[in-house]
């Protein structure tokens, strides 16, 4: 039987990999593993399902490659490596169901080859963060605007299942304080960043009833946790890093807002709309977190100090980010049963642990190598 090995996958996804969900959900997830191989896969001949993640050796990127791999799926990874940190997907290499693929999205030829028997699209590619952009604001274009578009607009007719486009709760903005800011919140970009995520969550969404595949938008909180690609210019592995290593940590409005969520997570959120029955995804937008890990600066700061009582900070008013937004997650667990398995708590330990443990000793030397702080792009 051509298929037997992806209804064996299905039976185990369905029903052992997601023993923790109620039974009509189990029974939903493998209807929907069905109707992937009468839509989608029994037209175009394909024995399998085959997840293109574009932008999927980054810091998300990696967690994410590996999780779909521990379920059984084949997993082709497209990058540039704009920074540089191709080792990352290192250890993946000749792991039998995955595929690195070198091609910048910019390139037609390289969007082209990276398609060809894709069933799924994980778009997680682009420039990410407020202080890049800022700082290439030519290459963000190039980008975060022109690729990223013309990417999209190069999906529809090639029969592909579903579209997952990564945006970010930083479209939010600035929001009053006591305020939970669900998926229907309107939306407020203070960076280029933040922009061109808003348009290009536009232009998904307008593909309803127009394209031939299902596309969901997932905003995602600020991530943290350990991976591959390891980054230090986020908030809660910056300040981590700081105290551990004994420096005056300078936190900025420190009664700020944001959520955040592990990168682990961000895999099981992405997964779940995988796996979800079609109409359950369909043309929607997710807040990807969970209300537990809204945290203001002090309170991260606060956490770490429990475990670093001796670490020295200052808070100063009036930086430059002005963003402050609490984010409301009721969407996503209760349309697709997901909450995070982290908490900012779990990622303050499993970082210190492994700082303890003497990883990442080569900071000082390779700042640029631990955060979206340097460009090489085009590559040289």
């Amino acid at each position: 039987m051509p298929h037997e090995v992806y209804l064996k996958n299905l039976e185990r996804i369905s029903f052992k990999e997601n023993s923790d969900l109620p039974t009509d959900w189990q029974k939903a997830i493998a209807a929907e593993g069905r109707r992937v191989l009468k839509d989608v896969l029994e037209p175009r001949e394909l024995s399998d399902r085959l997840i293109l993640l574009v932008g999927g050796g980054g810091y998300i990127g990696v967690p994410v490659t590996t999780y779909l791999l521990s379920r059984g799926y084949r997993v082709r990874c497209q990058d540039i490596f704009v920074y540089g940190n191709d080792e990352a997907v290192g250890s993946l290499l000749g792991e039998p169901n995955y595929e690195f693929m070198r091609g910048d999205v910019a390139n037609s030829k390289d969007r082209e080859a990276a398609l060809k028997d894709v069933t799924d699209v994980i778009i997680l590619a682009g420039l990410v963060g407020d202080p890049i952009t800022k700082k290439y604001p030519s290459e963000h274009q190039t980008i975060n605007e022109q690729a990223l578009n013309d990417f999209i607009a190069s999906l529809d007719g090639r029969g592909l299942n579903k579209v997952i486009m990564v945006s970010t709760c930083s479209n939010y903005g600035e929001i009053p304080p006591d305020t939970l800011a669900d998926e229907n919140y309107p939306l407020k970009p203070l960076s280029l960043y933040a922009t061109a995520k808003v348009a290009r969550e536009r232009q998904i969404l307008a593909g309803d009833n127009k394209v031939d595949y299902t596309a969901t938008v997932m905003r995602f909180s600020t991530a943290f946790g350990l991976s591959a690609r390891m980054r230090f210019d986020l908030t809660v592995s910056e300040f981590c890093r700081e105290l551990f290593t004994g420096k005056d940590l300078e936190v900025y409005d420190a009664d700020t807002w944001r959520p955040y969520c592990h990168v682990r997570d961000f895999a099981r959120a992405l997964v779940r709309v995988l796996e979800a029955p079609r109409k359950e995804v369909a043309f929607q937008v997710f807040n990807a977190g969970g209300d537990r890990n809204n945290f203001t600066k002090k309170m991260i700061v606060e956490a770490i100090l429990r475990q670093i009582p001796d670490g020295r900070v200052a808070y100063v008013a009036g930086g430059a980010d002005k963003r402050n937004y609490k984010v409301d997650f009721s969407k996503i667990r209760s349309a697709l049963l997901f909450e995070p398995a982290y908490s900012v708590e779990d990622g303050i330990t499993e970082l210190l642990e492994a700082l303890r443990e003497g990883f990442f000793r080569d900071y000082d030397k390779h700042r640029d190598h631990y955060g979206n702080y340097k460009l090489d792009y085009p590559p040289s």
